[in-house]
């Protein structure tokens, strides 16, 4: 059975690009538009391993989902969380990794990006 794994992204072009690369890589993809809907889709998914996670979004930011999400005893420091943004700033990366995020993204991206965050994160995909 796949490995759960979520895109949050306001963005339908980057849910279906990044929904495409993560479902080629083996994962079962669930797509979120904002920080709230991942958070119902965290609640209906505890075994979600992974989520890519976008910062600015209507209704609940990806910041705000990550405090959230980090703040919750069985997701302390699971799911992994990878910020994938235009949110280039340093303080910005430093803020989003103090705050329980596990690696971090600069759009525009590609797969073989989103490979090597994976093997930096040692998340098993298949080639």
């Amino acid at each position: 059975m796949a490995e759960k794994m979520m895109v949050v992204d306001d963005a339908r072009v980057v849910r279906v690009s990044l929904g495409k690369i993560m479902q080629s890589l083996g994962f079962e993809v669930i797509a979120c538009e904002d920080g709230q809907q991942a958070m119902q889709a965290i609640l209906e998914n505890p075994d979600v391993r992974l989520i890519m996670l976008d910062w600015h979004m209507p209704v609940m930011n990806g910041y705000d989902f990550l405090v959230r999400l980090r703040e919750m005893p069985e997701h302390s420091s699971s799911p992994l969380v990878v910020m994938v943004t235009t949110e280039a700033s340093m303080p910005s990366m430093m803020k989003a990794l103090s705050a329980g995020a596990d690696e971090y993204i600069m759009k525009p991206f590609d797969a073989s990006l989103i490979k090597s965050k994976l093997d930096l994160l040692g998340v098993a995909y298949k080639e």
